[in-house]
């Protein structure tokens, strides 16, 4: 009798386990459970560059059915304006400008990127800003007044084809410059003005980058700013811009992630003095990798957020979603990268099931 109880007594032991091992094996976590106590804030996203004429990243081969899906995710996770990064670089055009094609030694584009953007952007409700034509040399060789024909030309010209659409709610000057480069407030002064009278003054937007530790030129033997060269540098060149650039997105990957703060106090603190408002560019791509280039880590796009919302930047661009955030990109990082955003800001995500 006392080996059967036994023998039954061990039995109910055994089963007790199997379900306790079963039930932990089963078990589901989420990632809010691993969350830390003082996980940064961070401030939202709410816009994008579309870079179609790309100088430094693979293109996804898109066509406007994908265009149209990226949109899609884009407006889910609240971006609501879209920025062509440039109308042109070198011989590559994002639709069959005249102005340019009479002048310039350009490839004729099959698709006219220009309105597909536009037609998408009025679908999802956005605003969409045109980016000028970056001749690739004439304002390196300091041919400035060469650049501005060609682009006050080309104002013009979309303006008269494209001002129509609902969605054309601003100018993208596209040059981007740094202290090296600052005679190029001449053109962001004379077609930035130009375009702002023949719209009825839409506004203009520029994203230029600090000279810092990241930047090509600093690492291959220049002298990376301060911040206080860079604060002085600013004043001088933003002074010259008053009235004519209304949103200053300065990109955020050039200086190292421990004194991007105090760039970015600096860039508002110049921003109000001279009236306009202070974006931050969040590039969502990696500057750390010794690959060219990939989808950031999410820990270092939530810091540099939780910086900029310190700052009291008022708004945040990034470069660029459609690579780098995407569910859509060709990289499977980028999806992830959204996964997150989404998770964090407690956004609904349409695109789990992807």
């Amino acid at each position: 009798m006392n080996r059967i109880l036994s023998t039954f007594l061990v039995a109910i032991l055994l089963m007790s386990c199997g379900r306790k091992n079963s039930d932990e094996k089963s078990r589901t976590f989420t990632n809010e459970q691993f969350k830390t106590a003082e996980c940064p804030q961070g401030m939202k996203i709410n816009a994008t560059f579309l870079d179609e004429i790309s100088w430094d990243i693979p293109h996804q081969n898109w066509g406007v059915e994908e265009w149209d899906q990226d949109f899609r995710a884009m407006k889910d996770m609240g971006i609501n304006t879209v920025v062509l990064i440039r109308a042109g670089l070198g011989r590559w055009i994002a639709a069959p400008f005249e102005s340019i094609l009479a002048t310039e030694d350009v490839y004729y584009p099959p698709v006219d990127l220009v309105e597909m953007f536009l037609c998408l952007a009025d679908k999802y409700d956005m605003a969409f800003y045109f980016g000028m034509y970056d001749s690739g040399k004439y304002w390196h060789e300091g041919d400035y007044l060469k650049e501005i024909d060609l682009n006050i030309k080309l104002i013009d010209e979309v303006w008269a084809k494209y001002g129509h659409h609902k969605s054309f709610q601003g100018w993208y000057l596209s040059q981007e410059v740094s202290r090296r480069t600052k005679n190029m407030t001449k053109i962001y002064a004379e077609v930035g003005r130009h375009a702002k009278e023949v719209s009825g003054n839409l506004p203009t937007m520029v994203s230029p980058y600090i000279h810092g530790v990241k930047t090509d030129q600093v690492m291959w033997g220049d002298k990376a700013t301060t911040v206080s060269e860079h604060e002085f540098e600013w004043n001088e060149i933003l002074s010259n811009l008053q009235g004519v650039v209304d949103i200053l997105a300065f990109q955020d990957g050039q200086v190292d992630y421990h004194e991007l703060y105090d760039y970015l106090v600096v860039n508002k603190k110049l921003a109000d003095k001279y009236g306009m408002k202070c974006w931050t560019n969040f590039e969502s791509f990696d500057r750390d990798m010794p690959i060219r280039f990939l989808p950031i880590k999410w820990e270092k796009l939530l810091l540099k957020m939780e910086m900029a919302r310190k700052a009291g930047m008022d708004g945040a661009i990034t470069f660029e979603f459609s690579h780098f955030m995407s569910p859509n990109s060709e990289y499977s990082q980028a999806g992830h990268l959204y996964d997150r955003y989404c998770e964090h800001f407690g956004i609904e995500n349409k695109w789990e099931s992807r």
